[in-house]
């Protein structure tokens, strides 16, 4: 493509203009252009605008010319936690779970996240690879332009690195952009279960050989663990995040979901820059997120999944004041979904949030959950191109259309990346 291109004809242009992170009832404010128009140079926003406004303007004369036909652009989603790097389905357990077999008793038998272990130290790096690239492909079909991925499913050390390393290939040989959290206190594999101490071991063999090679190595940015009942404890979640911590990872926490562990609190202490699930949360922990940095991250796609009936509280948190996103939590296990648009459905139909709400959730809150809100999230000059075209010609139609795809167009670095035939 030319240095310049400016894309019309936008019935809404969504920018999200203006301070971010969103909380309260800014969340709600899009700062919405009709018949808007982007000027894009070399993969970045030169300015928005309304289509008479940006075409009168010399640089916008001289550029090549996209014209979306009265559809609606908004930015790409951000999609803040998902586990990318995974060897196969979990089909076998999704009818066990309808046939009322729990999550935990799943796990109990070897399935779950041990299941998914074994399937992963058995793949080859290749066969993995391949995978998520395939993966990737379908995120950038659904408008997503930027995703977390975890590690988590190796739970050793040539595992752990290997999926690791994966992420740092697969980000430098296709367009989307991936952020990497390396999730090694997923749970306790199965060859330390039977030891004494073995959880123990673990976190020693965590603390003192993985993360110093990671950190050596810059594998990750940040740094999660799965706080929970038949997890790891709220003092082993400590340990774990505060050593990360001292080496220059940022703390994450998979926090609340199956139990109340106190995670949340844990998360607001250590500046964490997201707790995620949240189902379990109380009313102090709301009002501790709510004065507090740490983006309140809910997954709506692993309950829906799960057929669960408890989702986390969306609009007390909002209320709040709280600064909340939303991912798919892209696993095999909980969540195998790449859609966004889904999961904006579940967060307006389940979750009680408004389209503008959800949408704000999607893009510039998840953007600043990983530091990266001055870069993508929002449609400003001097951020990257990143942008999703719906064919609607309203916004909160995105929500409305539950499981259909309707984007149209996806554009990463000002590059389109995906266009529907």
């Amino acid at each position: 493509m030319p240095n310049s291109v400016l894309i019309t004809g936008a019935s809404q242009l969504l920018t999200l203009r203006g301070k971010s992170p969103r909380r309260g009832d800014a969340i709600s404010n899009l700062g919405i252009i009709k018949d808007g128009a982007v000027l894009i140079r070399d993969g970045q926003i030169i300015r928005t605008g309304t289509r008479a406004l940006l075409e009168s303007t010399a640089e916008a004369r001289r550029a090549e010319k996209i014209d979306i036909g009265g559809r609606v652009i908004l930015p790409g989603f951000v999609d803040s936690h998902t586990h990318l790097i995974h060897a196969a389905s979990r089909a076998e357990e999704y009818e066990l779970k309808i046939r009322c077999a729990s999550y935990e008793e799943i796990a109990r038998k070897g399935g779950g996240i041990l299941n998914s272990v074994k399937k992963l130290r058995a793949a080859t790096a290749q066969a993995l690879k391949d995978r998520a690239f395939a993966a990737l492909q379908e995120f950038a079909s659904y408008g997503t332009t930027t995703l977390e991925a975890k590690s988590g499913y190796g739970l050793d050390i040539t595992s752990e690195l290997k999926i690791l390393h994966l992420q740092r290939e697969l980000s430098t040989e296709q367009p989307l952009e991936i952020v990497s959290t390396f999730l090694g206190a997923h749970v306790v594999p199965a060859e330390f279960r039977s030891l004494a101490n073995g959880t123990e071991k673990y976190i020693r063999l965590l603390l003192h050989q993985l993360l110093p090679e990671i950190v050596v190595q810059n594998l990750a940015e940040f740094c999660d663990v799965f706080c929970d009942r038949g997890a790891f404890s709220l003092e082993q979640s400590r340990q774990v995040l505060t050593a990360a911590k001292s080496h220059g990872l940022i703390p994450r926490l998979h926090a609340e979901q199956l139990s109340h562990t106190g995670a949340t609190q844990l998360a607001v202490k250590l500046a964490a820059a997201s707790c995620d699930h949240l189902e379990q949360i109380t009313s102090v922990d709301i009002r501790a997120l709510s004065k507090s940095n740490t983006v309140a991250t809910l997954l709506p796609g692993c309950d829906f999944h799960l057929g669960l009936r408890q989702y986390a509280p969306a609009r007390k948190l909002i209320d709040a004041g709280a600064i909340v996103a939303l991912a798919t939590d892209f696993n095999p296990g909980t969540s195998p979904t790449v859609s966004m648009p889904m999961i904006l459905s579940l967060a307006c139909t389940q979750l009680r949030m408004t389209p503008a709400e959800a949408i704000a959730a999607a893009t510039i809150n998840p953007a600043y959950a990983l530091r990266r809100e001055k870069h993508i999230g929002s449609l400003e000059p001097g951020k990257q191109a990143d942008l999703a075209v719906f064919e609607v010609e309203d916004y909160r139609e995105i929500p409305y259309y539950f499981g259909m795809n309707c984007c149209w167009m996806t554009i990463k670095r000002g590059v389109p990346i995906y266009m529907r035939d």
